[in-house]
């Protein structure tokens, strides 16, 4: 592997690889499989997925059939809304698992702050102690929400997994989660290529200085700001360039210039708008009654 992907440790002394794979929208299970095989293929090791994508079977399918040993593969998954209580929640870590088909996940996370989030936490926590995930986190937890998580429970979460692109860059949350020593681990790094980020000229004259894509510059910038990074593509050629990021440094001006492109605004949804959570996660919640 030509881009060797720099390790992370975690706050229990678990590594991670910093930059890897998402299948987030690749609900077609056999889509879902030929791109996990690609990436793996090309030299990514982290892989992320989650029982609300629908495609743990095909992500478990890739990695069982790659020939990779399992140790070599940091596996993740996320529970979703809907088994945020503590006796789902322990089956839902058992479904995950059995979908997959591994004797255990290397990252489980919470996906979104909603519902009994403690008592869900809970059963992570039993999980992470009987050995069936090697750590445990969260995704979506604003600053205040991860604090309540840590004064409640007994095991701190390891990483969170958040929005954050040049469009939303969170420099607060990011900031505070790194004070909590929580990996921060950023979804959508590329906004879904919204505001033409692709084609944005002032990412472009700085790709432009070192041969690159406006997408390896802000991959780059994100490893710089010491995040973990899940990119997703179903295209093997857009797989090795974004792996294609560990042979040049951005300078401390040009992430300077970085941060001026921050619009301070998600570009999908505010998390904290209750007509919003109510039409994303109501359903979802309503199950739990």
């Amino acid at each position: 592997m030509t881009n060797k992907v720099p390790m992370i440790t975690l706050n229990n002394g678990v590594e991670m690889p910093q930059l890897g794979f998402g299948v987030f929208q690749v609900p077609d299970l056999s889509q879902a499989e030929a791109a996990v095989k690609d990436a793996l293929e090309v030299g990514y090791r982290l892989i992320d997925t989650a029982t609300a994508y629908q495609n743990e079977e095909a992500v478990g399918r890739a990695i069982n059939n790659s020939g990779i040993k399992r140790e070599d593969i940091f596996v993740t998954s996320k529970l979703w809304v809907s088994d945020f209580t503590y006796d789902r929640a322990k089956k839902g870590i058992d479904a995950s698992l059995q979908r997959l088909n591994m004797g255990y996940m290397d990252l489980y996370l919470l996906h979104q702050p909603y519902g009994d989030v403690m008592g869900a936490w809970r059963a992570l926590e039993e999980a992470y102690k009987a050995g069936k995930i090697r750590a445990i986190g969260v995704s979506n937890f604003y600053a205040d929400q991860l604090k309540n998580l840590e004064l409640t429970m007994t095991v701190q979460p390891v990483v969170n997994q958040i929005e954050v692109s040049p469009w939303y860059q969170q420099t607060d949350e990011v900031k505070f989660n790194q004070g909590e020593k929580v990996q921060v681990e950023a979804w959508a790094p590329f906004a879904e290529g919204k505001h033409d980020i692709f084609n944005n000229t002032t990412i472009g004259q700085i790709a432009k200085k070192y041969g690159k894509t406006n997408g390896q510059v802000i991959l780059r910038w994100l490893l710089q700001r010491g995040i973990t990074v899940i990119p997703k593509s179903v295209h093997r050629e857009r797989m090795a360039e974004n792996l294609a990021v560990f042979d040049f440094e951005l300078t401390t001006a040009e992430m300077q210039t970085m941060a001026t492109l921050d619009k301070k605004e998600s570009q999908f949804f505010d998390h904290r708008d209750p007509v919003t959570i109510e039409q994303i996660f109501g359903s979802s919640l309503k199950q739990l009654h």
